[in-house]
């Protein structure tokens, strides 16, 4: 039996952990989530104290002109909080993904999420003559929701409609010829290639209120909507029969998660560009820490997640001091062998 069957064919109340425990643990999270987001507000290249934070906070909507206080309100507080949001819908969005497809090496990636986002990027730079991440996240987003729609259209088609195997062949397809589209552009195009270079390093940096506004409706709203799908990717991770034996309508429900992915994890790579690991290797955690209940693994994945981007980029500020490393970046470092060390420690198909 394959690794994707066996993780299929788990049941969501074996190893159920007892629902008190797990509770403590959403609050032991929201408190280390807390802890987190003001190291995010307090270090980097300028370490900036409690006090500092709290009177700059003092002054929102007016200021009080002074350097920490301009640091604090329109450079830190915005970054650590879309670090929050983006955070979170990706690790929601990974999780999703996993139960609908059954596939536990799904991510946002492999949908064609990213080479859709990229693709629409780079039609408004080099068409559009658009520049600036303000200006194309809009491009972004509109190009994660349609690549997503494309893979799930393409994967539907044929009698069985869109099965895992399919989805992830049709993922694998719109991502390359998206990829190649990008890649042929950009070689004829040098201000294309610094622009989007900069996009697709995945950064929290730079990233200011405006964007934070822009795409925090999205987050929010599919974060909320996501908490109410556990039980259904339950039935889903069992299986297309056993789902349809317990009266659940398959169709509509993948459908919805994949709406629900579109939003959260397109909204997620338009502000911050294609951030790696954290949709694919947080659920893992999650799932290791709660058993394979969904309706556990989902709140979990949204709190888990942004722990991991924020320290990643709080570490990526003081490594390097004056400089930083992009989010992006540690995540790729860090990541890679953390992965590793799951699928040789702990077994990734029996998470």
């Amino acid at each position: 039996m394959s690794a994707t069957d066996r993780y299929a064919r788990r049941a969501p109340t074996r190893g159920v952990r007892r629902a008190p425990a797990l509770g403590l643990g959403l609050v032991a999270l929201c408190a280390l989530l807390a802890l987190v987001g003001f190291l995010s507000v307090t270090m980097g290249s300028r370490s900036i104290g409690l006090g500092e934070v709290l009177r700059a906070l003092g002054h929102v909507g007016a200021g009080d002109g002074s350097i920490t206080s301009t640091v604090t309100l329109e450079m830190r507080v915005p970054r650590t909080l879309l670090g929050i949001l983006v955070g979170a819908a990706l690790g929601v969005a990974g999780a999703i993904l996993q139960g609908v497809t059954r596939n536990p090496l799904a991510d946002a990636g492999i949908l064609g999420i990213n080479a859709g986002a990229a693709a629409f990027v780079v039609f408004a730079i080099t068409v559009l003559g658009i520049s600036g991440v303000n200006a194309y996240v809009w491009f972004a987003f509109a190009g994660a929701i349609a690549a997503l729609a494309l893979v799930y259209a393409i994967a539907s088609l044929g009698r069985e409609g869109a099965t895992p195997v399919k989805l992830a062949l049709a993922g694998a397809a719109v991502t390359a010829g998206l990829t190649s589209v990008t890649s042929a552009i950009l070689m004829t195009n040098v201000d294309a290639l610094n622009e989007l270079r900069f996009w697709q390093v995945g950064s929290l940096a730079g990233r200011y209120a405006p964007i934070l506004t822009g795409v925090a409706p999205f987050l929010l709203l599919g974060l909320v909507v996501s908490l109410g799908l556990g039980r259904a990717i339950n039935g889903l991770a069992l299986g297309e029969d056993v789902a349809r034996g317990l009266g659940q309508n398959v169709t509509r429900t993948r459908a919805a998660a994949f709406a629900l992915v579109a939003v959260l994890a397109g909204a997620a790579t338009a502000a911050c560009g294609p951030i790696v690991f954290v949709g694919l290797v947080v659920p893992h955690v999650a799932r290791f820490i709660c058993g394979p209940d969904y309706r556990w693994i989902l709140p979990y994945s949204m709190l888990l997640a942004p722990v991991v981007l924020l320290l990643a980029d709080v570490l990526g500020r003081v490594v390097v001091v004056p400089d930083e490393l992009q989010v992006g970046v540690v995540l790729g470092l860090l990541g890679a062998p953390a992965f590793v060390a799951i699928v040789r420690y702990g077994r990734l198909s029996e998470v």
